[in-house]
């Protein structure tokens, strides 16, 4: 659906934040049934982060989000989201203490379980926020330690997963602004529910590899057509499409399927890995970096999680910083 035609939300700046503890494909043949080319030819990672034992969500959380505020001057924002589909505790939620640490104030912070797709989710929640006018500036954050949750000796997913965080700010401003959030699609189907889940009989993340490639091309196409076509786009204009980075084959998969040159669509898994919610913030600091993403560009976010979930969001492009810093 497109968004309103008076008060949109802005992206206004991004910042991003790795564990530096580095896990190889090699490191992780010395205990898994595995080979650096088996995980390359398959899934194209090359490495991933893991948290020490010393840190956790929430720290990731709090240094990404700072360094989004940082990337807007610091300026105040009035609302906080989080999503994490791996948090520090089941309850309470992160979001009020990473805005406590922030120095904040008593904004409303809250906490958002949408899987892989959680930051997709998180944006249209700002979104409808800040155009609802509950809110001018929301932070937006997402935040991942799949390390905690997935069998070190599962070769189905150790060898994916990797932990990071990603945020960034959106303010009050104007439709037809660069960064305004111009269309969102948001969906569900719960029948499928037990592709990607966390049995109560173990403490690791279960996920039936085949059926979620099938589906997560099949929807992250679906979707992100959806706000190509709300915006009045065609699939050709896209410059930049900045999807989950759940596997390379996916990625390539979806963007043959939108008939898309390969080099638009950004693939940032290689050393990072999946880092569920936060992969597309950290997906976009990446492309930024490296100049694949440029001010103007027509460009679509997608995201595909456990739920099943999945949703995209479109813009264009704006002219932003981008703070990474490592923890």
């Amino acid at each position: 659906m497109t968004v309103s035609d008076h008060r949109a939300a802005v992206l206004a700046g991004l910042g991003t934040c790795l564990p530096r503890p580095v896990v190889s494909n090699a490191d992780l043949a010395l205990a898994v049934p595995t080979s650096d080319e088996w995980i390359r030819s398959r899934t194209g990672i090359a490495a991933r982060r893991r948290l020490p034992p010393t840190a956790d969500v929430h720290d990731l959380a709090l240094a990404a989000a700072a360094n989004a505020l940082a990337a807007t001057d610091g300026e105040p924002v009035d609302a906080l989201v989080l999503a994490t589909s791996t948090p520090k505790r089941p309850l309470p939620g992160g979001a009020p203490e990473i805005a406590h640490r922030l120095g904040l104030g008593p904004v409303p912070a809250f906490d958002l379980q949408a899987m892989c797709s959680g930051f997709v989710y998180a944006l249209a929640t700002a979104t409808g926020l800040i155009s609802g006018g509950v809110a001018r500036r929301v932070l937006v954050v997402a935040a991942e330690a799949y390390s905690r949750i997935v069998d070190p000796q599962d070769r189905g997913t150790a060898v994916i997963f990797g932990d990071g965080a990603g945020a960034v700010v959106l303010r009050a401003g104007a439709p037809d602004e660069p960064g305004a959030v111009l269309a969102l699609d948001l969906g569900s189907d719960g029948s499928a529910r037990d592709l990607i889940h966390l049995p109560g009989s173990s403490p690791y993340l279960a996920m039936e590899g085949r059926q979620v490639y099938r589906h997560a091309v099949d929807r992250l196409a679906a979707s992100a057509l959806a706000v190509i076509k709300d915006c009045g786009w065609t699939a050709e204009q896209v410059d930049t499409l900045v999807p989950h980075q759940a596997n390379a084959r996916i990625i390539e998969a979806v963007a043959q399927r939108l008939a898309l040159p390969a080099e638009r669509a950004v693939c940032a898994i290689a050393e990072v890995g999946n880092t569920a919610a936060a992969s597309i913030p950290l997906a976009l600091a990446e492309a930024v970096d490296a100049g694949a993403l440029q001010p103007g560009h027509r460009t679509v976010l997608t995201a595909f999680g456990g739920g099943l979930t999945w949703g995209s969001a479109a813009l264009r492009w704006p002219t932003v910083r981008s703070v990474r810093s490592e923890l």
